[in-house]
């Protein structure tokens, strides 16, 4: 099966490691108490969280609209194999495939 090395996945990952990353250095850089710096820090948690299932849900997606894409251009190669090796197109009596 060939691999898709179109590196979505991976830019996807890499900006939302980035951005926390980033969220966290300017949480820690900034003069504000320990009780706030921690809720700033579970605040950017639970959003990086929500953006991550996020990105997991359209990539789960995709994957599903790929799967549908692939299956019916199997059926039509078939059913274009069929007519040409019979002449008739699928479903018109003769062969099962």
């Amino acid at each position: 099966m060939a691999r898709d090395d179109s590196g979505a996945a991976t830019t996807i990952t890499a900006f939302v490691l980035g951005a926390l990353t980033g969220a966290a250095v300017a949480l820690l850089m900034a003069p504000t108490s320990g009780e706030e710096t921690r809720r700033r820090l579970s605040e950017t948690a639970r959003e990086g969280a929500d953006r991550a299932s996020e990105a997991a849900r359209q990539g789960r997606e995709f994957v599903n609209r790929q799967k549908d894409t692939l299956a019916t251009a199997v059926e039509r190669g078939r059913e274009a194999y069929h007519q040409a090796r019979t002449g008739r197109p699928a479903g018109e009596g003769g062969e099962a495939l």
